[in-house]
């Protein structure tokens, strides 16, 4: 079968061709970032894998040899699902090769806010020996954090918050208790939002847009906090600028941003409780092996007929 990786900003792509050679298949690397471009470099494609580039309906219209489009990372927002179901497009991602590493990030920034590790630094290194500039910090088993997304990654962070003492409750409207999660107390998001000490998102961005807005931060504690390693948008900037600058919570920790890259000018940067990394919770160099590697397999998988480990639509 024809395939193709349509875009990749990696260094290098040796452990996908290593899985292809391995197989006895071949491959070609393009660097096509637009419907156009896609259309054109890759127009006789039947399998591709995908960083960035958009495989819409339009590309699917153009290219009728498409058979199955793989992601490299969780979230598939550049691929039009409805479209590609009713073509009878395969669709794949490798869900879990960053589970734990989003999940340790997002239990990173929530105890770097909880501690206030943000505001004690700079103002340590430079102003004054003296915790009372913290004041008050509270015991983790007094707060509870409320996981909104209870998947494969926020079942990992919540065990993770859990082991350290936090109460944990969650909103998921898909979640089924386990015996292994029985530590989670489900609750209706708004009763979420209005009683947890912090909330960290694991949920996608289709149908979450704005999610958290300025009727939400003004619902939260003011001494809460709120962590996002999942997707930019489900959080409107704006209304957090306006809700950190009111006082109307405590903090947040953003991994993932509406716009990527920000500009180091970002006027939401002013804020010091605000802390941002560059969508780096996915990282390690073990995750980034891992990814690089299921996602030539899944490929490989396809190509041989045989069942795929991550489907993320079901064709009849």
């Amino acid at each position: 079968m024809k395939i193709y990786i349509t875009d990749c900003d990696h260094d290098n792509i040796d452990i996908e061709t290593k899985v292809f050679r391995d197989a006895g298949m071949d491959f070609k690397l393009c660097q096509a970032r637009t419907e156009d471009e896609v259309i054109k470099q890759c127009g006789d494609g039947e399998i591709f894998i995908v960083q960035y580039a958009p495989i819409t309906r339009k590309v699917m219209d153009a290219i009728p040899s498409l058979k199955y489009v793989v992601r490299y990372g969780v979230g598939v927002d550049t691929v039009d699902l409805k479209a590609a179901t009713e073509k009878g497009i395969q669709v794949g991602n490798v869900p879990d090769y960053g589970m734990n590493e989003v999940a340790d990030h997002a239990l990173a920034l929530l105890l770097d806010l909880k501690r206030k590790i943000y505001l004690m630094n700079p103002y340590t290194k430079t102003e004054k020996w003296d915790y009372a500039k913290s004041i008050p910090i509270h015991r983790f088993s007094t707060q509870t954090v409320g996981v909104v997304g209870l998947g494969r990654i926020g079942r990992n962070f919540a065990a993770k918050a859990h082991a350290l003492g936090f109460n944990v409750i969650g909103y998921d409207p898909y979640y089924k208790e386990t015996p292994a999660t029985s530590f989670i107390k489900p609750v209706p998001f708004d009763e979420l939002v209005k009683t947890a000490d912090a909330i960290s998102l694991h949920i996608p961005a289709d149908n979450n847009k704005d999610l958290f807005n300025a009727k939400t931060f003004k619902q939260m504690k003011d001494s809460a906090v709120i962590i996002n390693v999942a997707r930019g948008g489900i959080i409107n900037e704006d209304d957090l600028d306006a809700a950190l600058t009111a006082g109307e919570i405590a903090g947040a920790g953003i991994d993932c941003m509406a716009t990527e890259p920000m500009p180091a000018n970002s006027p939401i940067f002013k804020h010091p409780n605000l802390i941002v990394t560059p969508h780096m919770a996915w990282y390690s160099e073990e995750a980034a092996e891992e990814l690089k590697r299921k996602v030539a397999e899944e490929a490989v998988r396809f190509a041989k007929g045989e069942p795929i480990h991550y489907p993320v639509n079901h064709l009849k």
